[in-house]
């Protein structure tokens, strides 16, 4: 029940039931009328919601309006007088016999908000009050986080482990792929290794006459040398640029191949002048270092250069005469063969088989860039590849036969199988290979 307070003589009443009201009252306190909605003009007639259903078209036909401001609807009570004082007055004297039913509440509106015996001034079209205010719009980076590739559940953070199971996952050079026209390439981390060594740079051009150049390099990081990956990349990508640059200027490509070799070999050096982190501050270890392999693919020409033990395989498309290797590795199971001290089995079975004779970098020997430059005389496939994936196919004939019988139409295909092919062998080491069909079709013309 309510208190009661003086009346105050200025101050305005309730248009429903004449109570006194406060300034700045937004709803009548006796009986709840929302005073926001007493009409401007006295012909007036506001539409009332009951039970969520508008009655403004009935008004517009003609009904008598279910609240105005000239009084109640019919048929026509007595007119409630104003009371001086006192509690507050009902909107009218009501039947005895038939005591009003308690008016039907909208959905929308709390039946706690509404008295059991409101006056007819009482609207119920009032906003309801929200149980639950909407939360946060969630963060829209979240929405393309990434997935842990272990879980499928987790985020992954800024480090690269799954915030759900923890499990590092795989950064974007553990495992590459790349086409380039009718040449392909895939490097894996493989499954022993950190992190990938490797690197390569695939690309295709055109030569003076307008004929096609297909060009291919992979290089293999030295894992006892300082940032191995880096080497492998400043060099993958600086032969390539080079020989790019050079064979549409009309150089010929086994020279051109020379001097790739070459720039690369300056930009491995480079890394280990650079003071900031040069040794990466452990004077004991080696300056950045790689190796390298390349291949130039034309219309009748074949050209292959190489620095360290990573090698380059020839493979006929229609199998019909042997394959061979193109490469003689820089090791020290290839000096013991060459030597005559040991036969090929028994050098590449030691424990010293792959320690190398020659690579890029600062540390290196005397540079010795070999090249070789063949002309077949039927269509194949150049394969180039670092030893995790000869290491599981060694020989000519074991290479051709892992080797898809497509692998000409469908290089990256074959790419895949080969990688795959090293990976079920065990996958000890980073594995890279690039494919090249000869002779370059036509269409491989253009920058790449």
């Amino acid at each position: 029940m309510m208190s009661q307070i003086p009346r105050q003589a200025a101050l305005p009443t309730c248009p429903s039931c004449a109570e006194p009201l406060d300034a700045g009252d937004r709803f009548c306190g006796a009986c709840g009328y929302d005073l926001s909605a007493v009409p401007p003009r006295p012909d007036d007639t506001p539409t009332l919601t009951m039970n969520g259903a508008e009655v403004s078209a009935a008004l517009g036909a003609g009904m008598p309006a279910a609240h105005g401001a000239d009084g109640p609807p019919p048929p026509p009570p007595p007119a409630p007088a104003p009371a001086a004082a006192g509690p507050p007055l009902s909107a009218g004297p009501q039947p005895p016999a038939a005591p009003p039913a308690a008016p039907a509440v909208p959905p929308s509106v709390p039946a706690a908000s509404v008295s059991p015996d409101p006056a007819p001034g009482v609207r119920f079209d009032r906003p309801a009050e929200p149980e639950e205010y909407p939360l946060q719009a969630p963060d829209p980076r979240l929405a393309v986080a990434k997935v842990c590739v272990a879980c499928r559940a987790g985020r992954v953070d800024d480090d690269g482990y799954c915030e759900n199971c923890g499990h590092a996952q795989p950064r974007e050079r553990d495992h590459m792929e790349q086409e380039s026209g009718p040449i392909a390439a895939v490097s894996d981390r493989g499954l022993r290794h950190h992190r990938n060594e490797d690197s390569f740079s695939v690309g295709h051009t055109a030569l003076p006459d307008g004929g096609p150049a297909l060009v291919a390099i992979v290089c293999d990081g030295v894992s006892s040398a300082t940032r191995p990956d880096d080497a492998s990349y400043a060099a993958a990508q600086t032969a390539g640029r080079t020989l790019l640059a050079a064979l549409p200027q009309g150089a010929h490509p086994q020279q051109a191949m020379h001097e790739a070799i070459v720039a690369a070999s300056h930009a491995v050096n480079a890394l280990a002048e650079e003071p900031a982190t040069a040794r990466e501050h452990t004077p004991h270890q080696n300056a950045p270092a790689c190796t390298l392999v390349g291949a130039i693919v034309t219309a009748g020409l074949l050209v292959v250069g190489w620095v360290g033990d990573s090698r380059v395989y020839w493979v006929p498309a229609d199998r019909s005469s042997p394959p061979a290797r193109l490469t003689e590795d820089d090791s020290w199971a290839a000096q013991m063969v060459s030597a005559g001290l040991m036969n090929e089995a028994e050098a590449y079975a030691d424990e010293r088989a792959h320690a190398i004779t020659g690579w890029l970098g600062a540390d290196a020997y005397e540079l010795e860039p070999h090249t070789a430059a063949f002309k077949p005389d039927r269509p194949g496939v150049v394969i180039v590849c670092t030893d995790g994936l000869w290491n599981y196919a060694e020989g000519a004939e074991e290479m051709a036969e892992t080797l898809p019988l497509d692998a000409a139409a469908r290089p990256l295909h074959a790419a895949q199988v080969l990688v795959g092919h090293a990976l079920d062998g065990g996958g000890h080491d980073n594995v890279t290979v690039a494919l090249l069909p000869f002779p370059a079709p036509a269409q491989g013309a253009g920058s790449a």
